[in-house]
């Protein structure tokens, strides 16, 4: 598969690369749990609103690419990525780049912390290796130091500017919280009562594992 996917692709791609790891239990994924996912306000950079349109969009462009694939086996259709498996990732390999992926570019220490719930990493030489499989494979590079930072980054190259924020639709971006004397229409409330929901699930089965982990090791 090319790197040409665009901005709403690379979010789609990387929820499911997410959710896989993260939620295993509630994996493959429905359409409107896709749609929270890619809407979700944590982990996500920038905070995206968008449409089930949108998503579906990113879905046949990603199918075509044989990256995700569709059942309608259930009473819904329900979607899976293949892209890890595709190019033999590991759950390190695919935790890392999917965090690239919703978060955009980071340092390795950034990434240790923030892929850390779906492949626990011991040290920061753990991570390392993980990016040098990745960049081997083409999905990653090191961006150049800037001036003011004390540590270089790294970038995913599945899209054509590293899923730049900019390449989002404006439309597609939360739009500025709305006059406290004009509370948002019912439809929204519901919507971002189940993205809450949808959180709150996500943070429990994270607080789940980590302390099955802590438990493990007191063993």
């Amino acid at each position: 598969m090319k790197n040409d996917l665009d901005a709403v692709a690379i979010r789609v791609l990387g929820c499911l690369m997410e959710k896989e790891l993260a939620t295993p239990e509630y994996y493959p994924l429905s359409l409107h749990a896709l749609l929270n996912a890619c809407n979700q306000k944590s982990n996500r950079e920038p905070v995206l609103q968008l449409t089930e349109a949108e998503v579906l969009a990113a879905l046949r462009s990603l199918k075509e690419r044989r990256a995700v694939y569709q059942s309608d086996a259930g009473r819904v259709p329900k979607y899976w990525q293949s892209f890890t498996k595709d190019h033999d990732l590991g759950s390190c390999e695919a935790a890392v780049l999917s965090v690239l992926l919703l978060r955009g570019a980071q340092t390795v220490g950034e990434l240790r912390l923030r892929a850390n719930s779906m492949c626990p990493f011991e040290n920061l030489e753990q991570v390392t290796a993980v990016l040098e499989h990745l960049t081997t494979a083409g999905l990653v590079a090191q961006l150049p130091r800037q001036p003011g930072q004390k540590e270089q980054r790294v970038m995913h190259l599945l899209g054509p500017s590293g899923g730049d924020p900019k390449e989002l639709p404006v439309e597609s971006r939360l739009p500025a919280p709305q006059p406290a004397d004009q509370p948002p229409p019912a439809d929204q409330r519901l919507a971002a009562l189940e993205q809450a929901v949808a959180e709150l699930r996500d943070e429990l089965e994270r607080v789940k594992r980590e302390l099955r982990l802590v438990l493990h090791n007191l063993a």
